[in-house]
């Protein structure tokens, strides 16, 4: 999830009420809305979308969920079936990447993208959803976010309580830059449905990986969801990495994260461009460190694909007022303009997750920080969204051995700090 250097308006919503124009003095009362689809919602309709859907038997779920809401009669049942669905959702996803049960279609059951436009059909239906009961804007708010949380494994990590079972979590992102082609798939959505739940062998015994996956939008992360989402786990893992997809035919291990939003558009065609916005601003640095054991994951062969340390950042050095790029990170006193991932999303996680590390005490204990798969690439043929395919047996063959290759570069970061733990 690499940034690419483009500076685009933000595109918002405005939610409006009916007024009316009383005869005699009154005081105004907010009513509820009934939002619109968003943006990333608004793409279901397309083709692409719903042959994915249906291709995986995934294209049930929104139908089921939307039945089961016209039912209910009180936020306390809305809420239950939304927090029992989400959850429902996740499972069945990560059951099908497993090969667990039913295929439920011919998509590859490797495929990230049933989960995806499962979960905007989801929300789709709740955002529109006229109940025959009051619902308030923040109830409607709190019911979104469960179903967002529940439907990403964020409300779903479980770790086995013996103390001889290593703590490894994971986290992945959904598909982006679907303007630009539709049928995109995302490496490490795939690969957080692939390993969740499995147990990997570690020079120091088994090690349990758990996994979450993140949106594509500044807003969630300004709100605090990759914080939220962490924090009760870091204390208590052995090793933790951020995952997303970024440049094509290669890995790397991001030396150096930075504290800077590039601008360019997320799955809601939002862009900012600011410092990344983090609670106590008055003492964010502007950049964090990977603990991950980059020189040996390097040096190991873990697949097909090259693995480079990558350590450049792009940065306005102290007393300047330019940007410039540095191939060995950046110098003291700068200001970031973009860490060893870019500006984009995967560098902000990247950038969140290690900085929670080292506020909460972590650095020198936890090894952490960010991988950049390749892009998940089709077959030679299938390049143009226009008259391509939805998948091709290279397309597949790319996405597993992706997924091979991150379980291999976890499992060797393990033996090389577990050990010493």
């Amino acid at each position: 999830m690499k940034c690419i250097r483009v500076r685009l308006g933000a595109l918002g919503f405005a939610l409006f009420t009916g007024l009316s124009v009383p005869t005699t003095p009154t005081t105004a009362t907010a009513v509820p809305t009934t939002p619109s689809p968003t943006v990333e919602e608004l793409r279901l309709d397309g083709a692409v979308p719903q042959e994915i859907l249906r291709r995986s038997g995934f294209d049930d779920a929104a139908p089921e969920f939307a039945s089961e809401l016209a039912t209910t009669r009180s936020f306390t049942q809305a809420r239950r079936i939304v927090v029992r669905d989400g959850s429902a959702l996740w499972r069945r996803a990560v059951a099908r990447a497993q090969g667990q049960g039913p295929a439920g279609g011919d998509l590859s059951p490797d495929d990230d993208r049933p989960l995806y436009w499962a979960r905007l059909g989801m929300t789709r239906e709740l955002r529109t959803w006229e109940p025959e009961f009051a619902i308030t804007d923040a109830q409607r708010d709190t019911l979104l976010d469960q179903l967002e949380r529940t439907s990403r494994g964020q409300t779903d990590i479980r770790y086995p309580g013996h103390a001889h079972v290593k703590r490894i979590l994971l986290t992945g992102f959904d598909p982006f830059t679907l303007d630009r082609d539709i049928r995109i798939s995302n490496p490490s959505g795939a690969n957080a449905l692939a390993l969740d739940g499995t147990v990997v062998e570690t020079a120091e015994g088994p090690a349990r990986i758990e996994t979450v996956v993140f949106p594509v939008r500044w807003q969630d992360f300004a709100d605090g969801t990759v914080e939220r989402t962490l924090r009760p786990y870091l204390p208590k893992v052995d090793l933790f990495t951020t995952v997303s997809q970024g440049r094509a035919g290669r890995f790397d291990i991001e030396r150096t994260n930075g504290a800077w939003r590039g601008g360019f558009p997320d799955n809601d065609n939002v862009s900012r461009t600011e410092t990344v916005p983090v609670t106590d601003p008055a003492s964010q640095p502007q950049w964090t460190t990977t603990t991950l054991p980059y020189t040996a994951i390097v040096a190991a062969h873990t697949g097909r694909f090259p693995v480079y340390d990558h350590t450049e950042v792009t940065e306005i050095p102290a007393g300047g007022t330019d940007p410039v790029v540095r191939p060995d990170g950046p110098t003291p006193g700068s200001t970031a303009r973009a860490g060893g991932g870019g500006n984009y999303l995967s560098n902000e996680i990247a950038y969140r997750a290690t900085l929670l590390r080292d506020r909460l005490g972590l650095h020198d204990t936890l090894p952490g920080g960010h991988v950049h798969t390749p892009v998940l690439e089709f077959g030679v043929g299938n390049t143009d969204p226009a008259t391509g395919t939805v998948t091709d047996p290279e397309f597949v063959r790319n996405r597993l051995d992706i997924i091979d290759q991150v379980r291999a570069i976890v499992m060797v970061a393990a033996d090389a700090t577990l050990v010493r733990k």
